[in-house]
């Protein structure tokens, strides 16, 4: 038996800095990107908290990607809807 690869076959621009992703397993998950953002210092990733800028994602090989790959995340980190991981940490401890 093999397994399949995850990937996103779909995804819908819905409001803000959230996105509706349907994965090729057929669970859907929205996820709010401004929690992720907002925090940063980083100023390439601040720079997707311009609108215009955050609503050039698209998917490329079943990845949600912006740019010439600037912001992509682990596909993993989608599906569960988990981009914080420092959050975790902290509860964890």
């Amino acid at each position: 038996m093999t397994q399949q690869i995850l990937s996103i076959s779909e995804a819908e621009y819905l409001d803000g800095y959230r996105i509706r992703l349907r994965f090729n397993d057929g669970k859907e998950q929205t996820v709010d990107f401004y929690p992720f953002l907002g925090h940063s210092s980083h100023p390439a990733i601040r720079a997707y908290l311009d609108p215009q800028r955050f609503n050039s994602f698209r998917i490329e090989h079943g990845d949600l990607v912006w740019g010439d790959y600037d912001l992509c995340f682990p596909i993993i980190d989608l599906y569960r809807n988990v981009l914080d991981h420092s959050r975790i940490q902290q509860e964890a401890a």
